[in-house]
């Protein structure tokens, strides 16, 4: 009987661990991430402001526990190889297991936006900035999707306070004058 119980345990965690148990907590970050934006606003060149780009994403690609990174990392690994509905299935999981983890949200609007699902992704990325405000990428990702739902003007807004948040952010450019974010845009 001792056999069979720890073949089940053992199976069940393998198979679907997420289902046995309950996502922690997603630790506070926003100390980190202020820091982190103090710095990027100061550094002096781009070298600088990449490598403190760096650093932010790896603060959000931090989850929560193993299982959550384990399902993270599996999602990004089927974008890598443009498996878009992998992806999605990997972020649903991680979604519905950690609900308070920004990062499962804004990597699930990352797919929806490169299939053209601009209002899933828009929906994804309001979820993930109400769980992080610091988030910089989700910000430029909301700034690129509104801009591509045609709606310029609160996409110039988003784009000018990620880069508030981030100089850094290649971005950045959209705002220049004549760029579709740009003063010289008509629509805004």
């Amino acid at each position: 009987m001792r056999k069979l119980l720890l073949t089940l345990c053992v199976t069940a965690f393998g198979s679907g661990a997420m289902a046995w148990a309950d996502c922690p907590a997603s630790a506070d970050t926003s100390n980190e991430l202020l820091n982190l934006i103090a710095r990027a606003q100061g550094a002096e060149n781009a070298t600088q402001g990449q490598r403190i780009s760096n650093q932010m994403w790896q603060v959000w690609l931090r989850a929560p526990d193993e299982a959550a990174q384990a399902a993270l990392d599996a999602g990004m690994r089927r974008r890598e190889v443009f498996d878009f509905a992998g992806a999605i299935r990997e972020f649903d999981r991680l979604a519905a297991y950690c609900p308070n983890y920004a990062e499962g949200f804004n990597q699930r609007a990352y797919i929806h936006f490169l299939n053209g699902n601009h209002e899933k992704a828009l929906v994804d990325l309001d979820v993930a900035l109400s769980l992080q405000p610091y988030h910089v990428a989700a910000q430029s990702g909301r700034a690129l999707t509104l801009m591509n739902l045609g709606r310029i003007a609160e996409a110039r807004a988003q784009m000018l306070l990620a880069v508030e948040n981030n100089p850094w952010l290649s971005e950045a450019a959209l705002l220049a004058d004549g760029a579709p974010l740009g003063r010289a845009n008509k629509e805004l």
